[in-house]
Order: C-alpha cells, then structure tokens, then sequence
C-alpha cells in the first residue's frame, strides 16, 4: 500500500487512550476478537455483539433502537460507497468488518479487545479490516465516527491506498456525514443545519477560523500531515480537510476532477497527480476557495453561488443599467472600474429574500428584521474582483462593500464590478426577483 496510512487527528475527544505511539505489524489482530459473553462481577454492562453482513461490531453500550441500528445503517453507507467508488458490490462478497465501539475502555482491555500495539488515539483508530471507537455524547455522531472508519477500512482494503492525509481525512469525512430520514441513511451530504449534526462541528471551524483571520489556503490544507506532524497539534485538520472535500466535490467547475482522484488513491504520485488536475486554473480555483471559506454556512448551495467570471469593459459615457438575481451570489455587472476614479450605484426594485407564513419583500436597503454577515437580509453588496488575482493575494469578493439604494465610492485597484443581494449561501433558493442598479460617475 503507498501513500498515506495511519495517522489519525481528532477534534472532539472521548477520554484518552494511553497506548504505545509504535505500531509493528498488528499479525495478531485477527486473534484479539472473541466473542465475550461477559466480564467481571463488577462490571454493569456485558460485551455483546451486533451484527450484518459485513459487520460484527463489539460494544459495551445498552441496547436501545439506535445502538441495535447501526450494522443495518452502515450496510446502507457501504452500498453507496460501493457507487460513489465503482466498485462492484460482488467484491465485498468475503469482506468482512470487526469494530469495537467502547464506552468503557478499561473493559475492552481487560477482554483483550484493544492490543496494545495500537497508537494513542482520541475518537477511533483503524487499520486494514478493524476499527476502534471511543462512544460519543450524540448519536449523530457515535454514528457518523463509525462510517468515518468504515471509510479507511474500504479504502485501505478494496481501493488499496488511502491518497495523501487531506485526502484521506476528507474523503471519510465527505462520505461519513449523512442525514437519517427514518430508518433510511444517505452519506455524502451537505448539512442543512447544525440540529442535523450535532457535535459535528466542521462548519464552525472554518468559520471561526475565517472570523479569526486563520482561514487556511488550500494549497495549505493540501499540505497537512506532508511534514509528518501528527495533525491533531495543529488547527482543527478534521474540519479543513471536510470542507476542501466537500467544496471540490460540490462545486460545478470542480467536481469531476475531484472524483477522479479516488481510482489514484494506491499511487505514489498522488500528490503529483494532483497539481496536474488543477494546474489551468489554478488561480481561479484558490479565488473559488476563498469565496467558499468566507461564506460557508449550513445548506450551501453550491450551484446558486458559483460565479460566472466576466471580465467588464469600460462604463459608456451615459453609464450602465444591470439586474441582479437575488437567488444568485456574486454577478458580474461587465463593467470595468478604473483605479482612482469615483462611481455612483442607484438601486430599485422590490425581490423576496425569504418564505416564512408570508414573503419577506425586500428594496435594496434591506430589512432589518433579519441580518446576516452584519448586514440586513437582502441589502445591496459591491465588489471589485481585479481580472488577473493573484493566488495569494485575498479576492476582492470577500470584501464587500455595502451599497443598499444608494452609494458613490472611490476605486482603489482596478477591476470588473460585481453585485449580489445580501442572503445566506443556504437560502437562496427562497428567493425570487431582481434589483435594478444604475451605474454612473458623478
């Protein structure tokens, strides 16, 4: 197997696991899981097994409907892995999971489930056809750590390898988060609100860090793990590595590409591999990746937000009349603003910005009813985005600059103008009608 393996870096924490950091080859994993009809006198809870097809998962937990659920939901996870991997399901005919799930660690030591070999680890381990789990506080959670290890396991031994550590925290974390719709599981989606996922948290990462000024580039979250730090000492990984997942998965320019990563995952030259993907736009895509860090929210819809990049031309004499979608993020006006000079913005127009029991009508200025980002729901935005960014240098898309009905502005670098109504990424597609803006110098 090359590439990427073993390391594991947490966010949210189960009581530590003190074990040895060396790990030979496990040669007797195979023998550590008996079945164990009970423990100590002492102990509340018997191990018991639960199991499907292919998975016999060990746990110390009571039975309830959720715990008992669990083989049956990762059998369904597993059916869509098999998809979204295209790999046939005739090849799993012989593959076999073993998992302990333990709220006790002591116990599962004690019956000889957790070798001693294994590395310290916080949340869940896996290697090759096993997997540990520490029990968590959620159920959404407890769960979503199972598929997350399911994951390595189907990677490590059906793909073969596991890609480089950003890709392989991602794609677990990607195919991992899911929504429970009664008894029927789907992986692979984009949470529509933290009650969906709670303790999860990924979202809150990167929006704490983007408030903080810590956002990561992507070229940064492509290099976690290269230097060989074990990730959980640096900044939040777990939450990084989701959101490049996610945003290459889901975003049109992008998405294709990135899906031809996983029959790679077993090359030494990922990382090569890689770079050439995105070599043609590479500038274009740290600018996409910006947006997507400022902006990221519950919902986002990935399809509304993309940006069709048009660089303007000069304004006419007479100026320039655009609408903008309020169910659309940015939108070039086609006009080109000089440095130096000064521009005036008129808007009009009357456009829905919600649906609750009744429309929300909203004019430019906003209503203030309702904010979002700081500023009210539905208010005119203006950025100027330079044609040519540089992939260091911030866009000028996530510097917007509040217009409402009205504003004149001095231009500081040249660029093309864009517009957009002031909305969440996540509701959008409530949204309906246009505002009318004037474009003019004074």
């Amino acid at each position: 197997m090359k590439g990427y393996r073993l390391a594991r870096f947490p966010i949210f924490s189960c009581p530590q696991v003190p074990m040895h950091r060396t790990l030979p080859v496990l040669v007797a994993l195979g023998a550590a899981f008996v079945i164990v009809a009970g423990t100590s006198a002492a102990d509340d809870t018997a191990l018991r097994e639960l199991r499907s097809r292919h998975l016999t998962l060990t746990t110390d937990l009571p039975a309830d409907d959720e715990v008992e659920s669990l083989p049956e939901h990762f059998e369904q996870a597993l059916e869509q892995w098999c998809a979204y991997f295209g790999v046939e399901p005739a090849r799993l005919d012989d593959w076999h999971l073993r998992g302990c799930l333990m709220h006790s660690v002591d116990r599962f030591r004690a019956a000889g489930l957790l070798p001693a070999e294994l590395p310290e680890f916080t949340t869940g381990y896996s290697w090759q056809q096993r997997f540990w789990l520490c029990d968590q506080t959620s159920e959404y959670y407890r769960r979503h750590l199972l598929l997350h290890e399911g994951v390595h396991c189907f990677m490590q031994t059906i793909l073969g390898g596991l890609g480089t550590p950003w890709y392989a925290e991602g794609i677990a974390e990607l195919l991992a988060t899911h929504r429970l719709d009664g008894d029927r599981l789907t992986v692979n989606v984009f949470p529509g609100s933290r009650d969906e996922v709670p303790q999860w948290g990924r979202i809150e990462v990167v929006q704490q860090a983007f408030a903080g000024r810590r956002a990561m580039t992507l070229a940064r979250v492509f290099a976690l793990g290269r230097d060989g730090r074990p990730l959980h000492s640096q900044l939040d990984p777990y939450g990084w590595c989701w959101a490049a997942a996610a945003f290459l998965e889901h975003h049109p320019r992008y998405r294709e590409r990135f899906r031809a990563l996983h029959s790679q995952v077993d090359r030494g030259d990922f990382e090569v591999l890689l770079e050439k993907l995105f070599a043609d736009d590479r500038a274009q895509l740290a600018e996409d990746w910006q947006i997507f860090v400022a902006n990221i929210d519950y919902g986002y819809d990935f399809e509304r937000m993309e940006i069709d990049f048009v660089a303007g031309e000069p304004l006419p004499d007479g100026g320039r009349s655009v609408e903008v979608a309020a169910d659309r993020g940015w939108q070039s006006t086609g006009v080109a603003l000089q440095p130096g000079r000064t521009y005036r913005l008129a808007a009009s127009g009357r456009y829905t910005v919600a649906r609750e029991a009744e429309p929300w009508i909203s004019e430019p200025a906003g209503v203030t009813i309702e904010y979002h980002d700081g500023r009210p729901l539905g208010m005119l935005l203006a950025a100027v985005r330079a044609d040519d960014p540089s992939t260091q240098a911030p866009s000028g898309l996530i510097q917007p600059l509040a217009i409402g009905l009205e504003r004149t502005f001095r231009v500081e670098r040249a660029g093309t103008l864009y517009l957009r109504i002031n909305d969440s990424p996540g509701r959008l597609s409530d949204n309906e009608g246009v505002a009318r803006v004037e474009i003019s110098t004074p």
